[in-house]
């Protein structure tokens, strides 16, 4: 199990002159009071939310009266939240807007009280009125990823999967712009709650060009497209593919290799002229393992042993799975996990002491330490880096199948007991805990538009270590991923709704 160190939480006895009064310097909405449930929310997020608000001039009650005017929840069950009004002492109830977090980002973003709309309302399934009910709104869909609510249910994957390949191939001939248009035409359809099922369906979806439609129209009309079959059977893409998926071959190697005539891994490994480097020479090695999937308890069972270890080191020791495990999904390729301290520095040697460990107890099969080179006054960067500077370890881990609930997901017919598996561990500062969780979490698209969205929209810069903004010329803190979320505008997003 992992542990995160819970610190006691201090509760402040109110001024009775004060309960229930907005404490801010300048108030520029006299006509708006807020409200903001701590139900869902919970208090910090509460109690930042309402500090934002003050310096943006509203009024922020703490106490829920009937001199407030609009009632903010984050609860997305619309029932809970008017059974639980319902039971309060407002005698104006008729009167309040009832409204979800995303008016409150918007106004934020604005700096003002903006209009209701439909969109925005908690509607009273309880006690429906329809005559006071306006319009249902016309569902649109974001251009942005990171607006878009995207789970590990796919219900167009005979289109996603035909625009992977595309992508994929594009990307093997370096050509960047189909390849990012192809990825993110593939993330919009993820996010659709039913099938597409005609042309007509497509109008008014974002990132949907010319020639993602032709494929479209092709499936729909064929039950297969031609461009991608004539990919699927090409030689290259096939050894491609092959060479890059083993650990440490990319595709500028992968194509090096193509060019002199191999075309298997007896080749590779039979050619006395190339040269493996460590890396590649554990990916050869436990290819029939680390090719395999990982199954979401043996990524549990790995984080049982890293935090043992970590936690026999410091205490103190925080461990948080990432990646596609925290995304829900049950399988992946390998089990990433950020691991770091709050004793300031002491993040700087702790991978290399858990690799020590790791080493002692005879299960380390491989491992590549990179230090941290991270330097605040180095940020912010304007060019986003793939990889953060933060201390890390790509590791190749022995997992017994007797700490695995529900044993190994292994070949058929082993019978070692054990296998391999790929494991990345991170270790930032405490106090890039949340952006670096941000950032490791994931998807690939869904970070990508994340970083678009505060560039374009918001004048902000954002990667794995900060968030600054350009007009402030300011770095914004956060503890949590939904302060960042909040300082950009934006609806938290669950982990699980980011599979873009």
């Amino acid at each position: 199990m992992f542990h995160i160190p819970i610190v006691p939480r201090v509760r402040k006895r109110s001024r009775p002159a004060e309960a229930g009064v907005a404490r801010c310097e300048e108030v520029k909405f006299e006509d708006v009071r807020l409200y903001l449930v701590e139900r869902k929310m919970g208090s910090s997020r509460r109690s930042f939310l309402t500090q934002l608000a003050r310096s943006k001039g509203f009024i922020v009650d703490d106490i829920l009266s009937d001199v407030v005017t609009h009632v903010v929840s984050e609860d997305s069950e619309a029932s809970s939240v008017w059974t639980w009004l319902k039971e309060s002492v407002l005698k104006n109830l008729s009167n309040v807007q009832v409204l979800d977090i995303s008016w409150f980002t918007d106004s934020m973003r604005e700096g003002r009280p903006v209009a209701v709309e439909t969109r925005h309302l908690i509607q009273d399934t309880l006690h429906p009125s329809p005559e006071s009910s306006p319009p249902t709104a016309k569902a649109t869909v974001s251009q942005y990823a990171c607006q878009r609510r995207t789970t590990t249910e796919n219900k167009n994957q005979i289109f996603t999967d035909a625009f992977e390949v595309l992508a994929e191939s594009y990307e093997f001939n370096e050509i960047e712009g189909p390849c990012l248009a192809f990825r993110r035409a593939a993330s919009v359809l993820k996010s659709l709650p039913s099938e597409v099922d005609c042309m007509g369906a497509t109008q008014d979806l974002p990132c949907l060009g010319e020639h993602t439609k032709a494929v479209m129209e092709e499936l729909l009309q064929c039950g297969h497209s031609f461009e991608v079959e004539k990919i699927l059977s090409d030689e290259r893409y096939q050894t491609l593919k092959l060479f890059t998926s083993v650990f440490g071959v990319g595709p500028k190697t992968a194509e090096k290799w193509y060019r002199r005539g191999l075309r298997s891994f007896s080749d590779i490994l039979a050619e006395p002229s190339i040269h493996l480097n460590r890396m590649q020479e554990s990916g050869f090695l436990h290819y029939g393992d680390i090719s395999r999937s990982v199954s979401k308890a043996e990524a549990r069972a790995l984080g049982n042993v890293i935090d043992e270890v970590a936690r026999a080191i410091t205490p103190d020791a925080i461990l948080a799975l990432t990646g596609g495990f925290r995304r829900g999904k049950e399988f992946g390729h390998d089990v990433d996990f950020i691991v770091t301290t709050p004793e300031p520095g002491r993040e700087k040697t702790l991978l290399s002491n858990i690799m020590d460990e790791l080493k002692e107890q005879g299960i380390l099969l491989y491992s590549d330490y990179q230090p941290s080179t991270f330097d605040i006054s180095k940020l912010p960067s304007h060019r986003f880096e793939a990889m953060d500077h933060f201390a890390k370890c790509f590791l190749i881990l022995r997992l017994e199948g007797s700490q695995v609930e529900g044993g190994l997901n292994s070949a058929e017919g082993d019978s070692r007991g054990w296998r391999a598996v790929r494991v990345d561990l991170v270790s930032p500062p405490m106090d890039r805990y949340a952006f670096a969780l941000l950032g490791w979490t994931g998807s690939r698209q869904f970070e990508r538009d994340l970083r678009r969205f505060a560039r374009l929209e918001r004048r902000m810069l954002l990667d794995n270590h900060a968030l600054y903004d350009k007009t402030k010329k300011e770095f914004l803190a956060a503890a949590t991923e939904k302060d960042i979320f909040a300082h950009l505008g934006l609806e938290y997003i669950e982990p699980w709704q980011r599979n873009a």
